[in-house]
């Protein structure tokens, strides 16, 4: 008689187990569904301790930190990203966060470089009589048809001189864009490079990066930059980049 109700108490219990498991099954497939931070955490406060609770930790914190990461990027502001970090430092958006804080600090720098164009011309900001050349010291006279000859001569020589001088003190573009900083390396820093390039590759055609470190606050940053663009160039980079809610600052090299 023990026996018998022994193995009664046990069936029900049993079936009461499956019937829980049953109704937590089916409840968490619904939780899911919503996807929603209110049906994950009414979800939690009904199974505090159950066989989903883990993935449904897991899962409002990362709804949070994309409605909060979405807030961020639409302020688009230093103290937004700042905010942003110190609330989610190790995230899904984090890295992200920590570009556009960089490329924030980095456009309010001065910059110690001058413009292209926007040199005085010498006759400016030389003396008259510093510009003024030295009379030439005088030389034997030459016959009028030989010296003539002499002058043809040379005029090509000096044109064709001219012209390389010209060509080798011509200068480069000095602007450039910055399209990330990342904390983690330098491999990063390409990597990012490599998926842009993918995604965007009539904007940044025929460009080359480089990887700049800078020692910052939070330690060591690996700048991804493109040098000796002009400044027409550089604008239409950042322009195109930012309508795609891609990370691009102005900077002068």
């Amino acid at each position: 008689m023990v026996i018998k109700q022994a193995f009664l108490v046990l069936s029900i219990t049993f079936a009461l187990a499956l019937s829980g498991c049953s109704r937590q099954q089916s409840d968490w497939e619904k939780t899911r569904a919503a996807n929603t931070t209110d049906a994950y955490e009414l979800f939690l406060k009904k199974y505090p301790t159950g066989e989903f609770t883990t993935q449904a930790q897991a899962r409002v914190k990362e709804l949070y930190e994309e409605r909060d990461w979405k807030k961020a990027r639409d302020t688009d502001t230093l103290d937004a990203y700042q905010a942003f970090l110190k609330q989610y430092p190790e995230g899904k958006w984090t890295e992200e966060a920590r570009i556009r804080v960089e490329n924030f600090t980095l456009a309010a720098a001065p910059s110690n470089a001058t413009p292209a164009g926007s040199e005085a011309p010498p006759s400016e900001t030389t003396p008259p009589s510093a510009a003024q050349p030295a009379a030439p010291k005088p030389t034997p006279s030459k016959p009028p048809a030989k010296a003539a000859a002499q002058a043809v001569a040379k005029a090509p020589a000096k044109a064709a001189a001219g012209s390389s001088a010209h060509a080798a003190t011509k200068p480069q573009g000095s602007y450039g864009v910055q399209l990330g900083a990342f904390k983690s390396g330098s491999d990063a820093a390409n990597k990012r490079w490599a998926k842009l390039e993918k995604e965007y590759p009539q904007v940044l055609s025929g460009l080359s990066p480089k990887v700049s470190p800078k020692k910052g606050a939070s330690g060591m940053l690996y700048r991804l930059q493109v040098a000796g663009l002009t400044e027409k160039r550089a604008h239409a980079i950042c322009k195109t980049l930012k309508t795609h809610s891609q990370a691009c600052v102005l900077i002068h090299t």
